[in-house]
């Protein structure tokens, strides 16, 4: 059983690992996160010699590489703030999988120590900052995809959901099957590319059937997959991570 995630007062300070696909794909995601942590009043510490969390590696059954990639982020959180991460699925690897990766090792101790600071942003902002919203945009109807990792191994499915709740203009409409994966995962997509196109499709299908006009993520693997099927389908709904969605409507 997963332990009960015991949640701190509002820290001073954060540090913020911003992913790989923020940081080639989706900087603005990083930016908006940042952005959210900033207006209320944290001060935001982004370790520049980060690089990936391991997890490519790691889910591929390459141990020892994930383990080499992983132990290069672990000296950059020296001081005991909480880790903000954009992403339920770096963020449970970071949390998750550092302390089994790093088992029977000189840095064992130290991987644990940093994956009890480690939070994904919609967890961090709902239940450290307790975070409070004033819509200031349009009506329009979104569907939420949370990832598997977010959902599974951080088990964070009702926090995307609960911030979107405390937008006036929002109606936040429920697809088929949302437990449902999107087909990414990774190097899954790359190396079963046809099962991953079948299962993206069936995720457009049901969000689109919702009636929404727009899906909102908080893991850019998702947001690359979904959005890019719809632009395939040459279909009008759009994709928008949750942290620049909610940036956008509140500012």
């Amino acid at each position: 059983m997963t332990p009960v995630k015991l949640y701190p007062p509002k820290p001073e300070k954060v540090y913020f690992f911003g992913t790989c696909l923020v940081d080639l794909f989706y900087p603005e995601a990083g930016l908006d996160g940042i952005r959210l942590l900033e207006r209320e009043g944290i001060e935001v510490l982004f370790p520049e010699d980060q690089t990936c969390c391991g997890q490519p590696a790691y889910t591929s059954g390459y141990k020892h590489e994930a383990r080499a990639v992983a132990a290069a982020q672990l000296d950059l959180f020296p001081e005991p703030w909480p880790i903000v991460v954009p992403s339920g699925s770096c963020g449970g690897m970071m949390r998750t999988h550092y302390p089994q990766l790093f088992a029977g090792t000189g840095q064992e101790a130290q991987a644990s120590e940093v994956a009890g600071r480690v939070f994904e942003l919609t967890e961090f902002l709902v239940h450290v900052c307790h975070l409070k919203l004033n819509d200031r945009g349009a009506p329009e109807k979104v569907a939420m995809h949370t990832s598997c990792s977010a959902r599974r191994e951080m088990g964070l499915a009702e926090t995307g959901p609960a911030l979107l709740a405390q937008l006036g203009e929002v109606e936040l409409v429920e697809q088929a099957r949302p437990a449902e994966c999107c087909g990414f995962g990774g190097t899954f997509a790359v190396r079963h590319p046809e099962v991953s196109a079948a299962m993206v499709e069936d995720k457009t299908l049901a969000i689109e059937a919702a009636g929404a006009e727009r899906f909102v993520t908080s893991d850019c693997g998702c947001l690359m997959n979904i959005g890019g099927r719809f632009e395939h389908q040459k279909k009008a709904v759009t994709g928008e991570h949750i942290a620049s969605y909610l940036w956008r409507r509140t500012s």
